[in-house]
């Protein structure tokens, strides 16, 4: 097939996907993570979304838009939030909201566990083990999927397991596992 038939894709129109689901894995996420998710969603489709709509029908009534900043921003900026919120639909359909607080008091490691463990015998650390769509490792949480997550996944206190980094193996003592409380019943 020659390259004239090809579709050319621009750079700037790529999504940064977040790192796919396992295969025939589910999307954990806890309660709070899929309200931040139902949130933004509803942000983009409630607010921000018109708003473009509105900028770009203004430009695209200003005549020519080969030249109109304005109207071609504006269009890539619509993509964009309509590539979002596709996204964040197909995250939110497949999403297995899991409640860490019911494991409150536990010793065994599950998701939404927070875990302080040493590593080697030397370095101390603390993770909580959260779903892809929401973890944040500049605050100590990790996707369930990471490579230490699935180490520690089961654990108990006082338990040793073996990380594999590519460092070599490590070993990672649990030191303490805690959940957070569940909500006060009204």
């Amino acid at each position: 097939m020659s390259k004239a038939f090809t579709k050319e894709t621009d750079s700037d129109d790529e999504e940064l996907a977040l790192p796919p689901l396992p295969a025939g894995g589910k999307n954990y996420i806890t309660p709070a993570g899929y309200a931040r998710l139902k949130s933004e969603l509803l942000e983009l489709i409630d607010t921000e979304r018109p708003k473009v709509v509105d900028i770009v029908h203004w430009a695209a009534s200003n005549g020519d838009r080969s030249e109109n900043g304005d109207y071609i921003y504006g269009k890539k900026r619509l993509r964009e939030i309509d590539r979002r919120i596709r996204f964040l639909t197909q995250r939110m359909e497949i999403a297995e909201i899991t409640d860490p607080s019911v494991h409150h008091g536990g010793e065994q490691v599950f998701f939404g566990a927070t875990v302080r463990y040493l590593v080697d015998g030397k370095t101390e650390q603390c993770v909580t083990i959260m779903g892809i769509d929401e973890a944040d490792t500049s605050v100590g949480e990790i996707s369930w999927v990471s490579p230490a997550a699935r180490t520690l996944l089961k654990a108990r206190v006082g338990d040793e397991v073996s990380l594999v980094t590519p460092n070599g193996v490590q070993v990672v003592e649990v030191l303490e596992v805690s959940y957070p409380a569940p909500p006060a019943k009204v």
